[in-house]
């Protein structure tokens, strides 16, 4: 099997493709060469600068493509409904980056509260400034976290244990094991000193409606993604004193290319922080990913294992429908599960999945069914009669 990095990964990640006998290819492709190659590949793994288009998908569904990785948390790079419509699996890796993230948005924090950046940039100019960077603390403040996943209950716990700080989140899908504080979205924006975006996707979360409801005193940090805001609304806040300041790692529009102009009306405001997507830019962060990316793709590959998929159930249990087991005890030898798979169909029975082990060193083995409908005492009679067959229980 072959997978295409075409945005490189780390030599642990590549390690363990060729601990499991996968051949890596790391050359990147242009788009036009990336539909020319990519039918040639089982796996096509990416961080943020590869775009997987449709043309990408379809060229890739007509060859040997399988499945596509991304090297990080989101995926608004790959398109998920391309790939879904063509049966090739989506999966991210969604911990690696978690701590990196986590710590950098720590980081926007005290620096748009204590004006360090301010205070290094007059400093390297050659200028002594103090009074007129007077800061904020931290400690026993109230940090507001949108979105508690991954990262947004590591930021939590950061903030809980280095700072004391009182933490209250807002999520869609409450989490039940935290010590975060659940209030709606409208408390959360209201009570907080500090409010802080984890919450993925494109929609726009804070708008001129929220940034309305903020404290004047407060704070707005983003490490998720650049249209989780409406800079424009941000920027007006920001300019009319209606907010304290913001501490932004992504942007809308972000520059394509290393050393490319960065073009924001936010760069001209004293009270906003600015860094350059830098949430999993740490060398830990790169090598967990790279780690968590190879061990998904290949357990896909080689096992048919889901976990992380992001367009599939990474467990049949998430799919919600109603499933039954059967338990099959045979003997482990070709023609057996086509003879037990026609007598389901002929009864009408859908096979959702069939995991199979063999059973000490005899030569027999064990399947369990997991299948749509429930079994009758008549269909196990006919599996029971299927040669080869040792036992049936449902």
């Amino acid at each position: 099997m072959k997978v295409l990095l075409n945005d490189g990964l780390e030599k642990e990640g590549l390690q363990i493709f060729q601990d499991a006998g996968i051949e890596t290819d790391m050359r990147k492709r242009d788009l036009p060469s990336l539909i020319a190659d990519i039918g040639e590949f089982d796996a096509l793994i990416v961080r943020s600068a590869t775009k997987v288009t449709r043309e990408v998908i379809e060229a890739g569904a007509k060859g040997k493509l399988k499945i596509v990785g991304r090297a990080g948390v989101g995926y608004d790079n790959i398109d998920v409904d391309a790939a879904s419509e063509y049966g090739i699996v989506v999966k991210t890796a969604p911990y690696g980056n978690t701590n990196a993230v986590a710590e950098l948005t720590l980081g926007l924090i005290l620096s748009v509260s204590r004006n360090i950046p301010q205070a290094h940039k007059t400093l390297k100019q050659g200028v002594w400034e103090k009074g007129k960077l007077k800061g904020t603390e931290l400690s026993y403040k109230t940090l507001g976290v949108l979105g508690c996943g991954k990262i947004g209950q590591r930021v939590a716990e950061l903030a809980r244990r280095g700072f004391d700080m009182e933490v209250i989140g807002y999520d869609i899908c409450p989490y039940a094991e935290t010590k975060i504080k659940y209030l709606s979205k409208e408390e959360v924006l209201k009570q907080a000193d500090y409010i802080t975006i984890h919450t993925g996707g494109k929609a726009v979360i804070i708008g001129e409606k929220e940034l309305s409801v903020m404290k004047p005193t407060a704070y707005l940090i983003n490490t998720s993604r650049g249209s989780n805001i409406d800079e424009q609304a941000l920027y007006n806040a920001l300019k009319e004193g209606k907010l304290a300041g913001a501490a932004l790692d992504v942007y809308v529009d972000e520059p394509k290319a290393e050393g490319a102009e960065f073009n924001s009306k936010l760069r001209e405001l004293d009270n906003v922080i600015l860094s350059s997507h830098l949430g999993a830019s740490t060398v830990e962060a790169q090598r967990e990913t790279s780690i968590e990316m190879a061990r998904v793709v290949s357990g896909y590959l080689l096992g048919g294992d889901f976990t992380s998929a992001v367009n599939a159930g990474e467990s049949i249990e998430l799919e919600e429908q109603a499933v039954y087991t059967l338990f099959i005890h045979h003997r482990d030898v070709p023609g057996v599960f086509a003879n037990i798979d026609k007598v389901l169909a002929d009864n009408d029975i859908n096979i959702r999945a069939n995991y199979s082990r063999q059973i000490g060193k005899s030569g027999y083995a064990t399947s369990v069914y997991v299948i749509h409908k429930q079994v009758d005492t008549g269909i196990i009679k006919k599996l029971k009669a299927i040669e080869n067959v040792c036992n049936v229980k449902a």
